[in-house]
């Protein structure tokens, strides 16, 4: 049940964006916890989505 409670904490850090107020209010995280979810999902918003992969010539 807590792997779903983070996975679910980190998809509403993504989709607000990374707002730690947001995040702590919805969720009722303290400060440190709350920054450090906001921190991690706007690290993976900023990097750049992987391409897909070249199909295979035939």
């Amino acid at each position: 049940m807590e792997r779903l409670r983070m996975d679910r904490i980190l998809e509403e850090a993504l989709a607000c964006g990374g707002d730690p107020l947001h995040l702590a209010l919805v969720f009722g995280l303290g400060t440190k916890t709350a920054i450090r979810y906001a921190d991690n999902a706007r690290a993976l918003l900023a990097e750049p989505l992987p391409s897909a992969p070249e199909p295979p010539e035939r």
